[in-house]
């Protein structure tokens, strides 16, 4: 199978000068499929937005340089930009604020501290209904397909049955071909940060995807590197 070409992803502009934050929102967007850029103060963004017209804007309220209420109204006069979904981060809450955000030009508001989760539900929202051509509804690698709009699963032309846990498991795997994850990281991108699972679980889930992923001569396409984790790849696991 042919890597993706990177050009092909849709291209996300996070405006944030917090850097944990930064470093977070850029994880969570990668593995959605996001190529992502970053901009620290408003005047940043403005130069960030003009140079590579992104998909998507994440826009914190209080920056640098320019605030990012007067950004979001720069970003909405800019030919490249007019157009473009914008979801306003801030710890602001009041009514009065969402409100102010609102008519500034951003599709959507989130208050700090904010779930990831809920963000990337609200990405997928707004996507689908600005550029419905840059959701992803499928994923392949070599003969494995995944139809995420029908929850399906195929190997070459058979069916494969997943379990929900699996299904999620496969689909991280399959958004990130050739990196190893350790038990740690694929509990938290499967099972979520806030619910404790012992790591040993992951050894058992995957049997479990090996053993309905492969059947008679089939490639194991998930290697196990020893003392790191796991990988999806074209070498057989070891």
């Amino acid at each position: 199978m042919e890597k993706k070409d990177l050009s092909m992803k849709p291209l996300a502009l996070i405006i944030e000068d917090e850097i944990a934050l930064t470093t977070l929102l850029r994880y969570n967007l990668e593995k959605e499929g996001f190529r992502v850029n970053e901009a620290h103060d408003g005047e940043e963004a403005l130069l960030r937005a003009k140079e590579e017209a992104p998909d998507l804007i994440l826009l914190d309220w209080m920056l640098p340089l320019l605030s990012g209420i007067e950004v979001c109204r720069q970003l909405r006069r800019l030919p490249e930009t007019k157009g473009v979904p914008i979801i306003m981060l801030t710890a602001r809450g009041e009514e009065t604020d969402k409100i102010r955000g609102l008519d500034s030009g951003a599709d959507d508001y989130m208050t700090k501290p904010f779930s990831p989760a809920e963000l990337i539900a609200r990405i997928r929202a707004i996507m689908r209904r600005s550029k419905p051509e840059t959701v992803t509804e499928a994923l392949a690698f070599e003969d494995i397909n995944m139809d995420l709009a029908a929850y399906k699963v195929y190997r070459g032309e058979r069916e494969v049955h997943l379990g929900p846990t699996e299904f999620k498991l496969l689909r991280h795997l399959m958004q990130n071909p050739g990196r190893v994850f350790s038990r740690e990281q694929l509990l938290d991108s499967v099972w979520g940060h806030d619910v404790y699972v012992e790591p040993r679980t992951v050894d058992v889930h995957i049997r479990r995807l090996r053993k309905v992923l492969n059947e008679g001569p089939e490639l194991d396409l998930i290697r196990t590197v020893r003392s790191a984790g796991y990988a999806l790849d074209r070498a057989k696991a070891a």
